[in-house]
């Protein structure tokens, strides 16, 4: 499948939509990119494990204050602190 996008000024690519749906590329994210043999080659890459995907996922509904944590952490050895 052959498509005509454009390259901007600052060398940005719009992918057309049925390519990204050919390719399955569902949302925006990171990908590999490479040159072989004056064709360019991009292949999406799933980032979904890494730690960062969590961010914002959780909530604190109970804080603790910083000066009071340590009543809150149990300790295997008793009297190492």
């Amino acid at each position: 499948m052959q498509m005509l996008t454009t390259i901007t000024p600052k060398f940005q690519v719009h992918i057309p939509s049925m390519i990204r749906k050919k390719a399955g590329l569902k949302r925006h994210g990171k990908a590999i990119i490479r040159a072989e043999r004056s064709k360019i080659i991009i292949e999406p890459i799933a980032d979904s494990k890494k730690i960062l995907s969590l961010a914002g996922k959780f909530s604190i509904k109970h804080p603790i204050p910083a000066e009071k944590i340590r009543d809150y952490i149990e300790y295997a050895e008793k009297g190492r602190y």
